[in-house]
């Protein structure tokens, strides 16, 4: 049986429209969280680039200038992910993914000040860690709610995954 549709606002499982604005919105979310850590990164900051280059690396680390690149992909597909989930306006399972993607958001804004800024690689090296809990959390909620939203957010999950064997090579080349 068909229900027959009387509006364009009626609910058809998900949002029928795309709300290109709401993807803008999100999408320029993640890329400011981007943004405010690239300020205390080596690529933006002199402070923060003189204090790296002395610090011990491990021979396998990327050259530097991958990462503007690939972190800005990763935050243009998390962007994409969160708006997907948050079309779901009627799944009960939105919330909590929205929620476990605000925290990972925020633990994402605290690192670099924390590893560049105040040169604190312990502390960088506790939130990471944190950090990849809370994506692998989020990809939990993500999969409960949308697949798409989950597979969007795996590069992410897989780069932070090696930015942690990055911190804690660091971290033990330079006790």
């Amino acid at each position: 049986m068909r229900i027959p549709i009387e509006s364009s606002t009626s609910y058809r499982g998900r949002n029928s429209r795309p709300n290109l604005p709401a993807l803008a919105v999100s999408v320029l979310l993640a890329l400011g969280v981007g943004a405010l850590g690239a300020i205390f990164s080596p690529a933006l900051s002199t402070s923060a680039r003189q204090w790296y280059a002395g610090v011990s690396k491990p021979e396998w680390l990327p050259p530097q200038h991958w990462f503007l690149s690939v972190w800005l992909m990763l935050y243009i597909t998390m962007g994409t992910a969160a708006w997907l989930i948050w079309r779901e306006r009627y799944h009960r399972g939105r919330s909590a993914a929205i929620a476990a993607y605000a925290i990972q958001l925020l633990l994402n804004a605290l690192w670099p000040p924390l590893f560049f800024g105040l040169r604190n690689m312990d502390a960088g090296l506790f939130v990471i860690i944190a950090l990849w809990l809370t994506i692998g959390w989020t990809l939990r909620e993500f999969a409960r709610v949308r697949a798409a939203a989950t597979l969007l957010m795996l590069p992410y999950f897989l780069w932070v995954t090696f930015a942690a064997a990055m911190n804690l090579a660091v971290w033990k080349l330079n006790p």
